[in-house]
């Protein structure tokens, strides 16, 4: 089925240890005088219809944003899928696709949506992933709500953790953004990725 004219609902995963910026929450580490998390929420939430936040333990650190905050379906940190496992189960009673994004990207790109959806009218894709330069940003995708069984029983019963072997399953299609002069997928994984952070901002 092709995709529809609505724009999807949105997971934002902030389920991860953030074990090279020495733990705690990275959304929540300022950038130009906002956290990570509030530049995520003004880029792309314009893009989508309904915007839910995924990460684990206590929900009330991120109350101030007023989004619902969802747990992670399968226990133990396994992995992003299982982030993307819990939004398709928030997702599925509102709509037929989800798109997912890290809690640590502050520069999404403002055509988000419209070109994923776009390539997957022309491909009739199950997952479309966003590129940059090249290179897979597979956490970055759309993806059919109605894969999130199949999801499940790879977590459960296969104890699949790497995305890309989970979605060679499926009809991908991946669509590339320029890396120049900032990397719309620059990730903030350490504390020198803040500081090159502030100078992209500047």
């Amino acid at each position: 089925m092709k995709a529809p004219g609505l724009t999807p609902s949105c997971v934002i995963l902030a389920g991860g240890l953030a074990r090279r910026m020495g733990g705690g929450d990275k959304p929540l580490r300022p950038i130009g005088g906002r956290t990570i998390l509030d530049h995520v929420i003004a880029r792309i939430a314009p893009q989508c219809s309904t915007l839910a936040l995924n990460a684990n333990g206590d929900p009330a650190r991120f109350a101030q944003w007023r989004l619902p905050v969802i747990a992670d379906s399968i226990e133990g940190f396994v992995g992003p899928l299982a982030g993307v496992l819990a939004g398709m189960d928030w997702a599925a009673p509102q709509g037929e696709w989800l798109l997912s994004v890290a809690a640590d990207c502050p520069f999404l790109p403002l055509d988000l949506v419209s070109r994923l959806a776009a390539a997957q009218r022309e491909n009739d894709s199950d997952i479309i992933v966003a590129s940059s330069g090249g290179q897979a940003h597979p956490v970055i995708a759309l993806w059919r709500v109605g894969l999130r069984e199949d999801l499940r029983r790879a977590l459960v019963e296969e104890q699949m953790r790497k995305i890309d072997r989970w979605t060679a399953r499926y009809r991908i299609a991946q669509i590339d953004w320029s890396n120049e002069p900032v990397d719309p997928f620059f990730n903030a994984n350490t504390p020198e990725d803040l500081t090159a952070a502030e100078t992209f901002l500047q």
